[in-house]
Parts: structure tokens; C-alpha cells; sequence
């Protein structure tokens, strides 16, 4: 699978009828899968349908989608709703009888409610439902479009996230070089260490002695935090192997890599190792930044 970026957007826009309309979808970092359906009223029911959409396709971001329509002025002939006309020319007859009115004006019978009619009831309804399911299906468009514009970045993150990776294996390397990370250095400190307290006064007890050597020796040693280090690169690497979406899970190992780096400038009694390991927290701390982009 490809590595999919959590940023896009996409527009999308169709006709049927009378009616136009623009789809409008954005997508930017978030926690988890956050949508925001803004649709006129009269469409609400597209709402469901959409947001069921966009939670199967997609795993993170938050999402802004947008419905603008427009309507044009229908071409259809109007029909006069004859039943209804002839009700309210025999009642204004009827009332004639009892007062003096005017007779009724064919324009004003017109204008009442009801007695034009564009179409019957069941013909709105149905072309109602014909222009949801096209709206829909333009949606499913924009969708398609907001998912290829993630893939495309998504692509770029994965290069610059390997690049970062690298950044962070030199590093270790080097403080696998460096002098103070060797075993003859260390054995070295650790016994001049030793004799410092030996030489203590006044003298520290044996079972403090010893408590204070495998202090030492723990201090030193910064073998176990480099092997977890090249664990993590190794754990990093293979997520960036398998794409999808495995934003989560690169946080989670920049968190790891953090609490190593942070240990190592702990331990650290020299000069250059600590510039390492200062230089370990930047290059994660950029990785990190470029991770929270990923679904």
C-alpha cells in the first residue's frame, strides 16, 4: 500500500435538470477521522450517506466537504390545476348571491395556491431523488480526487521521511565511532572511577562500594540505547515498506527514538558524544514533525 498524506483537495461539479451543484472537499492532519458535511437545507439526507462514505475510505484527517447548488429556472410548461379552479370560480358565484363583490379576476384565481401546477407530486419526488443519487455519485468523484492528491503527497512525505531516517543512521554510527562509546574507553573511565572511590576518605563501606560501581557501570554503557536505536530505525523503515495507515504507529516510534536519545545525552561524559546525541533529538524532532502529516 502507499504511504497517504492526511492533506488534499478536490472539487468536483455536475448538472441534472435544473439544478447544478460544485462539490468542495478538504483535508488536513488530525488525531483520527474528523468530518465536517456542509450541505443547503432540503439536502440533509445526503449527509449519511456521505460521511459513510468518507469513514470507509478514509482512516485520518479532518475533513471539510462542502455542497454548493444552483438553481436554473425550470423549462417545463405549467398545467392549470382545473378541479381547484372550478371549486373557486363556483364559490365566488355563490357568495355573490348573498353580497356585492366584484367578480373575480382571472389573473387574481391564478395566483392562488395551487391552481398552477408544474407537475404532480410524484414527478418532483422522483426527480428529487434522481438529482441525490447524482449529487452522491459526483461526491464519490470529489472523493476519488481528494484520495490521488493524498497518495501524490503522501509519495513526497515517504522520500523525506527516509531521508530523516538516514540523517538519524549516520548519526548513530557515529556514536558507535566515537571513543567514548568503545569498551577499552569505558574500562578505562570506569576504573579511574573506581579508584576515586577507593581512594574516598573516609572509606565508603563495602555494600556502598558496590552500589556505586554498578551505578557506574550502568552510566557508562550506552551499548543498550544504541541497539535500540538501530531497532527503532529497523521498525521505521520496514512501516515506511508497508504504507497505509501507519501514522499512529511512526508517532508512536518517534517517541521511542526521543526517550533513547534522551538517555544517551544522560550517560554521555564527552564532549562530542553529546553534540551526537543533541544532534539525534533535532534530526527526530524534525521527523517527528513531518510524521503528524500522515494518515
Amino acid at each position: 500500500m502507499s504511504l497517504m498524506s492526511m492533506t488534499g483537495f478536490a472539487r468536483a461539479q455536475g448538472h441534472a435538470e435544473e439544478l447544478s451543484w460544485v462539490w468542495e472537499l478538504k483535508s488536513v492532519n488530525g488525531k483520527s477521522l474528523e468530518m465536517r458535511v456542509r450541505v443547503p437545507g432540503g439536502y440533509e439526507a445526503l449527509e449519511l450517506p456521505l460521511r459513510a462514505t468518507l469513514s470507509r475510505r478514509l482512516a485520518r484527517g479532518a475533513v471539510n466537504a462542502t455542497l454548493a447548488l444552483i438553481h436554473r429556472p425550470a423549462g417545463s410548461m405549467l398545467r392549470v390545476n382545473r378541479p381547484a379552479l372550478d371549486t373557486l370560480i363556483a364559490l365566488a358565484r355563490e357568495l355573490a348571491k348573498e353580497v356585492v363583490i366584484d367578480p373575480p379576476r382571472l389573473d387574481g384565481l391564478l395566483a392562488l395556491k395551487g391552481v398552477l401546477e408544474s407537475g404532480d407530486e410524484g414527478d418532483e419526488v422522483e426527480q428529487a431523488l434522481r438529482h441525490q443519487n447524482a449529487i452522491l455519485t459526483s461526491a464519490e468523484s470529489a472523493l476519488d480526487a481528494l484520495i490521488a492528491m493524498r497518495a501524490q503527497a503522501g509519495v513526497r512525505l515517504g522520500a523525506v521521511l527516509a531521508a530523516r531516517l538516514d540523517e538519524i543512521a549516520s548519526l548513530v554510527e557515529a556514536a558507535e565511532r566515537n571513543e567514548a562509546a568503545q569498551p577499552a574507553s569505558q574500562k578505562a573511565r570506569l576504573k579511574a572511577l573506581v579508584n576515586a572511590l577507593l581512594e574516598a576518605s573516609p572509606a565508603l563501606p563495602e555494600e556502598r562500594l558496590t552500589q556505586e560501581v554498578a551505578l557506574l557501570v550502568a552510566k557508562a554503557d550506552i551499548r543498550e540505547e544504541l541497539d535500540r536505536l538501530a531497532a527503532h530505525l529497523a521498525a521505521a523503515r520496514g512501516l515506511l515498506a508497508e504504507g497505509g495507515a501507519i501514522g499512529r504507529r511512526l508517532d508512536f516510534l518517534c517517541q521511542e527514538f526521543h526517550r533513547e536519545a534522551n538517555t544517551l545525552c544522560a550517560k554521555s561524559q564527552d564532549l562530542a558524544l553529546t553534540r551526537i546525541g543533541l544532534g539525534l533529538k533535532a534530526e527526530i524532532e524534525r521527523l517527528r514533525e513531518q510524521v503528524q502529516n500522515i494518515e
